[in-house]
């Protein structure tokens, strides 16, 4: 299948987003303690990974502003063992790459308050004044030009290889553009997107599947590959 260009106002990283404008890097879905709760042997230690790739790229953007997009925590019931000082990593690595750090809570964190005690808010309007990031399970209330989401854990097969992609919709939410980003995480399977139509995603701001441009970041070169809308490429996938 041929990529495409896709004009966009920020950058694709590792399963995360930086916006420019806003001096802002964006994650969502982190879910920290999900190699705890599972039942059988994570294959990563889910907060060392976290916290080494989150490094990288506080090298790579230098932000001003982190934004956790949600789900921050995986268990929605109590706190797995480590997980307390897996958040203490990652608001210490954030603090010392000189940056400021937000979470608009998830569905999965409802245990948050328990092991951050940092700033905190539904929904967070980024400083370049057109975005607006949330988790994604509930429409924000605040208008933007662009919403930054997670929630969904976006994954696309290409030729039989399932891949975490990011999801664009250009003027899709009555006009507002929207990203869907990837789980950071990377013990997250992810949705498949390929046969998906709005019905099938969890998030409110999705609706017509069809008009999302899947994009997918070469891990070796760090190119992004944009490739056509869902409507125009299932058949081609």
């Amino acid at each position: 299948m041929t990529a495409v260009d896709v004009d966009v106002p920020f950058l694709l990283y590792d399963r995360a987003v930086f916006v420019p404008a806003a001096e802002t890097l964006v994650l969502a879905d982190t879910h920290l303690g999900k190699a705890a709760a599972s039942r059988v042997d994570a294959p990563l230690d889910d907060g060392t990974d976290t916290l080494e790739r989150l490094d990288r790229l506080l090298a790579d953007t230098e932000p001003a502003t982190v934004v956790i997009a949600g789900d921050l925590l995986h268990s929605f019931s109590r706190i797995p063992r480590g997980v307390k000082d897996d958040v203490g990593r990652l608001v210490d690595a954030v603090d010392g790459a000189g940056a400021d750090l937000l979470v608009t809570p998830g569905n999965h964190d409802t245990m948050l308050e328990a092991v951050f005690d940092g700033e905190t808010t539904a929904e967070y309007a980024l400083a370049d004044g057109e975005t607006v990031v949330c988790h994604g399970h509930a429409r924000p209330d605040a208008a933007a030009d662009r919403y930054i989401v997670g929630h969904d854990h976006p994954a696309i097969s290409i030729d039989g290889r399932k891949r975490p992609c990011f999801l664009y919709g250009p003027a899709t939410d009555d006009g507002t553009d929207v990203l869907v980003l990837p789980a950071f995480t990377r013990l997250a399977a992810g949705s498949t997107v390929n046969g998906m139509d709005g019905s099938d995603f969890q998030t409110p701001l999705v609706r017509n599947a069809d008009a999302f441009h899947p994009a997918v970041r070469d891990d070796s070169s760090g190119d992004v590959l944009w490739f056509p809308p869902l409507g125009a490429c299932r058949r081609l996938l």
